[in-house]
Order: structure tokens, then C-alpha cells, then sequence
């Protein structure tokens, strides 16, 4: 599936991912490829990225707000105030805080 994070100053991430993880009101929920279509406002915590797969992802490019993390250097972290999430046709994007 493909992710883009986007703030009001910049697009932080664009890329193909394996899943991610997002802080949501009602607590953290995960999203796989094929997942069924959704609209949600997420909550302060961690965006977590798992690219296990995608070989051709450039860490050197990342902004610099998301981080590996250090136990496992596929899965890419990122700290929100708050935001909004839209999954359709295999497509997230996240407006974030």
C-alpha cells in the first residue's frame, strides 16, 4: 500500500509500506494492505511504519521528525499532536499535527 504524511509545512513521507500503525481516539489500530476503506481523527502518540520489505527506501531522504527504531531499523517512528487519516484503494494519507 502507499502512505503520504502531510503537514502544514511539508509532506513528510510518500512511499510504499508493508502497514502502519496510528495512534486512533478509541486507541492504536493498524492497517495491511487491502484493508477495508476508512476515515478516522487520530490522537497524540506515534505513527509507526513498517517497511520490511521495501528495499528501494531511502533513509538518508527522511524528514527530520520520523526516526528508525533502534530495535528494529524497518519500522519508522513519527510523533503527532493529533491529525486525520484516510484509507482508500490501498492509499493512506495522513494529515498530521
Amino acid at each position: 500500500m502507499f502512505l503520504e504524511i502531510v503537514t502544514p509545512e511539508a509532506i513528510l513521507f510518500s512511499s510504499k509500506v508493508d502497514s502502519v500503525t496510528v495512534p486512533g481516539i478509541d486507541g492504536e489500530f493498524q492497517m495491511l494492505n487491502n484493508h477495508a476503506p476508512i476515515v478516522s481523527i487520530l490522537d497524540r502518540g506515534s505513527v509507526k511504519i513498517h517497511v520490511h520489505t521495501q528495499s528501494n527506501l531511502s533513509f538518508d531522504d527522511l524528514h527530520g521528525s520520523i526516526e528508525r527504531l533502534p530495535a528494529d531499523n524497518k519500522v519508522l517512528t513519527l510523533n503527532i499532536k493529533s491529525g486525520t487519516l484516510e484509507m482508500k484503494d490501498n492509499k493512506v494519507i495522513i494529515l498530521a499535527d
